[in-house]
């Protein structure tokens, strides 16, 4: 887990020393365990890089890493590098460290760019072809570990792991109003229409499961998706579209007496073989040279993280501690369930309890290191818990975070899970409305949902152009800031037609995303390394292939997760009713005289940058949860910090 930066340029006096130590100074955060820096010869590309030591805390490992030809600088971890040097010294290949940072380059030798394909881990990394002299610069499948890139006038090509680190050297902050007046109004913090945009113009990120290659010779610049064969990208075209991706389900219902033993047997197959697939991928992140611990909420997903490691003998460095968030007095406080999960397991367990004038301290250092909106204050609890984590000496956290949108988890879910099976099973459809509301996962079913159930396309139409209605309706944007920067295509919905539809897309396209993001600002920050069992990608294929009835079941979302735990976890964490996200009192917190200062005068930054209208002086400031939509003041708070 590291920072990098680099320069490409056919200029010669571009590609200076002096310039790249500013870059890596910008990202000391992420690497305070050492820097290096490296220029070939020709002066046309330089690389800077940041560590922050995981696995091989040996000097042999630092970085950048030269093998055979190539030159690398690497951030991530990939899981199965043991399983990969195996096999690539079966080639002929050999190692000096034994880091992973040298088994992507010998992989890029034997694999070229098709080594990502091979790779179980969050990664971003950049190698310098010294024979081919080029770059190839990959990201992992799901955007675990950022990348941002600007292409100066000049053609000058420079990339970083946060855009800090481009602000260092002098780039400018063009604001992306169009990003920014979808975020103001519909809270969006991500283009899903073209997921390369930043919330500044001059700045792209490189979309996860993408690589880019420049080639010196020709001046070259090419970016493709790696992750689908198809929906590949030049840099020249301006957006991208993105499909989802629809999958035939199958689910197994109202069969005779024969045919549902055999089910269940099935059913067991397949449980045990998740169980199996969650196992090793916990086994594999579990590798590491320091201290490991975990994030413990109370619920489903985190507990099921600590039960597994609990499965295995590979926790050499496992330090049995746990580092939980606590709102006393909250009705969404879940530290009495994180206290029997830690009692369960004799977990030492550290909680902290961040308060409104915490927020307040903290905010402008929050916003420094996440450098984008945030969708609710639940960003400021993850930066918190984390870095209670790193004052105890802890390193390397694994945490929950993917096993919702993979396996289901959201109470929207439910929705979408009832119109699949309306069309496809009544009596089934019946049966799982009632347990999934005694159950506390499905609210708000109405005729809505019953028209979405059989006109899926017409029904992404009318939500988008609800999205468009809610920004005219907006009475405190000024219009014509929203008549300038208004773009409707940005504001596309998904057609779904079954479960899995809506999983791909937020699991793939948006939702997902954006806490990743949240996640590695906030444990770079602390100069601590998360790591997420759930997006396993031998895990995530298996279930995006499974049908719905194991997402949902029986009147409970994740249900092959809860069968799989069973056995291992307190019966009242596994067979849990409802679903809390995790969410602070952020309510409470907006009513804080302090915060409330703070949002008067991010109002007044943006009723100056005639993005807001003098009416919303008027109005008296609207402390919502976090969780609750149209959160227009967070939003402001927020919005006034990318200037």
């Amino acid at each position: 887990m590291c920072g990098l930066a680099g320069i490409i340029s056919l200029k010669k006096h571009n590609v200076q020393h002096t310039v790249l130590k500013k870059m890596a100074e910008a990202l000391e955060h992420r690497g305070p365990d050492g820097e290096g820096f490296w220029i070939n010869e020709t002066n046309t590309v330089g690389f800077a890089h940041r560590r922050l030591s995981i696995i091989d805390l040996t000097i042999q490992a630092s970085q950048p890493l030269y093998y055979l030809q190539y030159t690398i600088i690497f951030n991530g971890e990939i899981y199965n590098y043991i399983e990969l040097k195996d096999f690539l010294r079966q080639k002929g290949y050999s190692f000096s460290t034994k880091s992973d940072t040298e088994v992507i380059a010998a992989a890029y030798c034997f694999w070229g760019k098709d080594c990502v394909l091979q790779f179980d881990g969050m990664f971003a990394f950049a190698i310098y072809d010294n024979l081919k002299n080029e770059v190839f610069i990959a990201r992992d499948s799901f955007g675990e570990k950022p990348l941002y890139y600007h292409i100066a006038t000049d053609n000058n090509f420079y990339f970083a792991s946060e855009m800090k680190a481009l602000w260092a050297i002098g780039i400018e902050k063009e604001i992306n109003d169009y990003q920014l007046l979808n975020y103001l109004t519909i809270g969006y913090v991500n283009n899903p229409t073209d997921k390369s945009e930043t919330f500044y113009n001059n700045i792209k990120t490189l979309e996860e499961g993408y690589y880019l290659k420049y080639e010196l010779e020709s001046t070259k610049l090419e970016v493709r998706s790696w992750k689908y064969e198809v929906g590949s990208t030049k840099y020249e075209v301006e957006s991208t579209k993105y499909e989802v991706r629809n999958t035939k389900l199958e689910v197994r219902i109202g069969k005779t007496k024969n045919e549902k033993q055999k089910t269940t047997s099935e059913e067991n197959e397949t449980i045990t073989k998740f169980s199996s697939l969650l196992l090793n991928s916990v086994e594999k992140r579990l590798r590491s040279d320091v201290a490991i611990g975990t994030s413990l909420s109370g619920g489903l997903d985190s507990s099921s993280i600590v039960a597994n490691i609990y499965r295995t003998t590979e926790k050499k460095n496992y330090k049995h501690i746990a580092f939980t968030a606590s709102f006393s007095g909250f009705n969404k406080d879940e530290t009495q369930y994180s206290k029997a999960v830690a009692k369960y397991f004799n977990l030492q367990q550290h909680i902290t309890s961040p308060t409104a004038i915490d927020l307040v301290n903290n905010f402008k250092q929050l916003m420094y290191y996440q450098e984008e909106p945030l969708q609710s204050a639940s960003v400021f609890t993850q930066f918190i818990v984390y870095k209670l984590a790193k004052e105890n000496g802890v390193t390397v956290l694994l945490d929950g975070q993917g096993a919702d949108e993979v396996l289901g988890g959201y109470k929207k879910y439910a929705n979408w899970f009832l119109q699949e099976l309306l069309r496809t099973n009544i009596a089934k459809f019946k049966q799982e409305k009632a347990l999934l509301i005694t159950n506390e996962f499905l609210e708000n079913w109405n005729y809505k949902n019953y028209f979405a159930a059989f006109f899926p396309k017409l029904t992404a139409q009318q939500l988008q152009q609800k999205a468009v209605n809610q920004q005219h309706k907006n009475g405190f944007i000024n219009k014509d800031y929203l008549h300038q920067y208004q773009n409707k295509n940005s504001l596309q919905k998904p057609v779904v037609k079954e479960l899995q539809d809506i999983l791909n897309y937020n699991t793939e396209i948006f939702g997902l995303n954006e806490l990743l993001r949240y996640a590695d600002r906030n444990s770079m920050a602390n100069s601590i390394e998360v790591r997420l069992p759930f997006l396993s990608k031998d895990l995530v294929n298996f279930a995006n292939k499974l049908p719905s009835s194991y997402k949902i079941n029986n009147g409970f979302t994740k249900w092959i997760l809860r069968e799989s735990a069973k056995n291992n976890l307190p019966h009242n964490i596994v067979w849990r009713k409802g679903k809390i996200g995790y969410e602070p009192p952020q309510q409470q917190w907006m009513q804080h005289p302090q915060m409330q200062e703070m949002i008067r005068a991010a109002r007044e930054i943006l009723v100056e940058k005639n993005i807001l209208n003098n009416k919303i002086f008027e109005q008296n400031i609207m402390a919502k949860p976090a969780h609750e939509g149209n959160n227009f003041d967070w939003w402001t708070l927020c919005a006034a910090e990318l200037f």
